[in-house]
């Protein structure tokens, strides 16, 4: 299992567009996936559960995940998220 912690710098936080990206994104993957946040733990690949954790600028957030392509999925969604899910 490989997983990352990162802040939030976007303005709104996993808002929508941010929370689609990420779920686009992490469906590319075979891995299993998972965002914690406050200590809740969702399905990085489902928008509904990324939306649920209600995340925010500043806040950290760890992404987890666990199968063959799991060092490559953690970077990427890592580098969405310092990127400020602009310019990936």
């Amino acid at each position: 299992m490989q997983s990352n912690k990162v802040v939030l710098n976007n303005e709104d936080g996993l808002h929508a567009r941010a929370a689609a990206l990420f779920v686009r994104e992490a469906n590319r993957f075979s891995c299993d996936i998972n965002l914690e946040a406050h200590g809740d733990k969702v399905n990085g690949k489902s928008i509904i559960g990324i939306m649920s954790l209600g995340a925010f600028n500043g806040e950290e957030v760890v992404i987890y995940a666990e199968g063959p392509d799991e060092e490559e999925a953690v970077a990427r969604l890592t580098h969405i998220i310092e990127k400020d899910f602009v310019n990936i």
